[in-house]
């Protein structure tokens, strides 16, 4: 198909799809499938577009020269620009999620804010057929099911993707053809990035030349595939009537998911594994297997560890399925100072009591209260060199429930102390420097850690 007639099916789609046009708020990166959109959306004059950008700040100065190049776009243009940021590291930390996750939630919690607040009617993502592709390869050499080979849905909710169907070329003629304008991302903020490059550089090349419509062959074939998903996920829905809600989770009798035919069941799996994690990114085939073995009663074990803190346990007739509470933020402290986490607090006192460990501090540092962090090295008593605090915790016999409960005392960004290990050496109290005493109690009953 030549570029006119993939536009014009776009068009015919949002012809159907907002038959009377709207006020739609369109993502843009400033990359060339998002500046196309933006500039495709802005020639259908029954609609009024704004533009929207999210800087993951993953990039220092060049993430910031691409939301200025938007910006300036539309300024120039008199295209409405609405922006936002967010701190994508932070959050995967905080939230035990991949950088690409955390990436992906900020920017759709962006989008969707934004969307409300302002009254629009939809948003509009540039993904497109090559998008798709990648989407469906990558989840088939992973391990998926027919929803995982369906690809990425042209609607969900308010999010539309009018370019789904359109090959990534198409597009760059699209630009030349219109003096499109873009940046170009040398490090690409998606950090999937590197098995996408693979693909692409690997080998859709080869996938070309055994049938150059392969673009369009893959996004035939997972549109039919999401409709027989769409049906099967529709009847696991029907079975969550016998979910039972828990504080920390979900709990269902076993007999729910061994009465039903297997496509099913993986699905309601897969649903309660959704359900309380809050998302279904980075929850596999593997998972959802392991979990159904538990509730057949094909296991050894009566527990499974599962992505995102959540642990799958049988018991006896029914199958629980909880997550532990998300680690708190960093908090900081000073002398005189308490902090509560994760159920124990935190004292800095400038004077000793019963407890407390003498803490040197250099001259004007600042403390925090912070999680563990996986860069996290401790040197012991009488040990050879460092070692990270995730093997020596481990060897301590703490869980990793335990493990991430734990607050640890920082000086800067160095972990200083911790009610496990003590103070690190490099903090101990030298002749002539500031000492301070940190002592850390169950909140309960004030007694030491």
């Amino acid at each position: 198909m030549g570029t006119m007639n993939e536009l014009a099916a776009a068009g015919a789609f949002l012809r159907r799809r907002f038959p009377q046009g709207g006020k739609v708020l369109c993502a843009v990166s400033g990359g060339l499938d998002s500046m196309c959109l933006l500039d495709f959306l802005c020639r259908q004059r029954e609609f009024s577009v704004t533009a929207a950008h999210f800087n993951h700040r993953l990039r220092g100065a060049e993430a910031d020269r691409d939301e200025q190049f938007v910006r300036d776009h539309c300024a120039a243009r008199g295209i409405p620009f609405l922006s936002g940021s967010g701190d994508t590291r932070a959050l995967a930390e905080r939230e035990g999620l991949s950088v690409e996750e955390a990436a992906r939630r900020l920017r759709y919690d962006f989008l969707t804010k934004t969307a409300a607040d302002g009254g629009f009617d939809a948003i509009f993502t540039a993904h497109h057929a090559d998008d798709n592709a990648e989407t469906v390869l990558l989840n088939l050499v992973r391990g998926t099911g027919s929803a995982g080979l369906s690809g990425i849905p042209q609607v969900r909710g308010n999010i539309c993707r009018p370019f789904l169907r359109i090959p990534r070329a198409e597009l760059a003629d699209y630009a030349a053809a219109h003096g499109v304008p873009h940046v170009e991302d040398a490090t690409n903020e998606d950090p999937d990035a590197a098995a996408r490059n693979a693909l692409r550089s690997s080998v859709m090349p080869v996938l070309r030349q055994i049938n150059p419509k392969y673009v369009e062959n893959i996004a035939r074939t997972s549109a039919i595939l999401r409709e027989e998903s769409d049906a099967l996920e529709s009847m696991a829905r029907g079975l969550m009537d016998q979910v039972k809600v828990l504080p920390d989770g979900v709990c269902v009798p076993c007999l729910m998911l061994t009465d039903v035919p297997q496509a099913v069941a993986e699905r309601a799996v897969l649903q309660l594994l959704a359900r309380t994690a809050g998302h279904r990114k980075d929850l596999t085939a593997a998972h959802v297997l392991a979990v159904l073995d538990l509730a057949r009663g094909r296991r050894t074990d009566l527990e499974v560890s599962l992505p995102y803190g959540m642990t799958a346990r049988r018991k006896k007739y029914t199958l629980e399925i909880t997550r532990r509470p998300a680690r708190p933020d960093a908090a900081p402290i000073a002398v005189g100072g308490t902090v509560e986490f994760g159920g124990t607090a935190v004292m800095i006192s400038d004077h000793a009591s019963p407890g407390a460990l003498p803490v040197g501090l250099p001259e004007g540092a600042a403390m925090t209260v912070t999680p563990w962090r996986p860069g996290d090295w401790l040197r012991l008593p009488g040990s050879r060199g460092p070692r990270s605090f995730k093997r020596l915790c481990a060897e301590r016999g703490l869980t990793p429930e335990a493990r991430d409960a734990l607050p640890v005392l920082r000086v800067g960004e160095a972990h200083a102390a911790d009610p496990v290990f003590g103070v690190q050496p490099d903090f101990a109290p030298c002749p002539g420097g500031q000492t301070v005493f940190v002592k850390f109690y169950k909140k309960d009953r004030g007694e030491s850690s």
